[in-house]
């Protein structure tokens, strides 16, 4: 007796279909930070207003299979042509869909300008970010410190990064916390962004940069300001230290680079590394005009 096996096919596939998802993360819809959440309600909503014509079209698509089928007694009209209500629907649901789209756009692109300084009683916490092969640079302006892939900050308190590559285009996304920016040499972008709950996030490159870029992680701790002086003064007990000369070693390509604290960094260390690409721009746009 044979036995059947393919009737079992599509239940073994959904449930083998599951299994590979187990192991994912959607930090995107799981956000622990304001402007995460907003990204995240933008998200749904686009969704749920694209959902309100994909599913009729789905379903009358069936349903026009069903009714129209070999034998089903439908009337049979050749002359027919056209039909003052289906045009309505089928274009007025369409545009009132892209008014409302454009509409919510339009007014979330404005709020949520990662150049737009988040409200806060609180001073935000400035942190220089550098994007190098294949590994993140974080100086910190004001306690004087920098770190290779992690970086500290309090809850509730707003960051500010700058933004910038000393290598190819990058970009820097933490997605629990949301908005990922590009880090472009010879410029300067910025982000802002706000933790409400203390914890640790991965972040990463989201963009393509070699071989290395798949390793390009780093952590970003949400904690008290207690426990941020503390990892502040830890970073500051550390032998290493960036300066003109140190800098190269510590910008060299590195793959799956460990976490390191620097207890001093040259001062304007941050600018210095985007002014030495203006200069090769204008030198270029100079032969560029001969």
């Amino acid at each position: 007796m044979r036995t059947k096996i393919l009737p079992s096919f599509p239940g073994a596939l959904a449930l083998a279909a599951l299994t590979t998802l187990t192991g994912c993360k959607y930090s995107i819809l799981d956000p622990k930070g304001a402007v995460g959440e907003a990204q995240k309600q933008l998200i749904l909503t686009s969704t749920i207003a694209m959902l309100v014509i994909v599913i009729p079209v789905i379903m009358l698509t069936l349903w026009f299979a069903w009714r129209y089928r070999a034998g089903s007694g439908a009337r049979y009209e050749p002359d027919w042509g056209h039909s003052r209500s289906i045009e309505v629907v089928c274009w007025g649901v369409p545009i009132a869909i892209i008014l409302f789209l454009g509409t919510i756009t339009w007014t979330s692109t404005h709020a949520l300008d990662p150049y737009k300084p988040l409200a806060s009683q609180k001073q935000p916490i400035v942190i220089d970010v550098v994007a190098l092969n294949w590994k993140w640079l974080f100086i910190y302006p004001a306690q004087g410190i920098a770190t290779i892939n992690e970086i500290a900050f309090p809850v509730d308190t707003p960051v500010t990064f700058h933004i910038t590559s000393d290598s190819v285009m990058n970009s820097f996304f933490i997605p629990e916390l949301g908005s990922q920016i590009y880090a472009m040499a010879g410029m300067r972008t910025q982000l802002h962004l706000i933790a409400d709950q203390q914890g640790t996030f991965p972040g990463l490159s989201s963009f393509y940069s070699g071989r290395g870029f798949s390793d390009m992680h780093f952590n970003a701790i949400s904690t008290t300001d207690a426990k941020f002086a503390d990892w502040v003064a830890n970073a500051k007990k550390s032998p290493d230290v960036i300066d003109a000369s140190d800098y190269s070693k510590v910008a060299a390509p590195e793959e799956k680079a460990p976490v390191r604290y620097f207890s001093t960094v040259e001062p304007n260390l941050f600018n210095e590394i985007i002014a030495k690409y203006l200069g090769k721009a204008a030198s270029f746009n100079s032969g560029m005009k001969e």
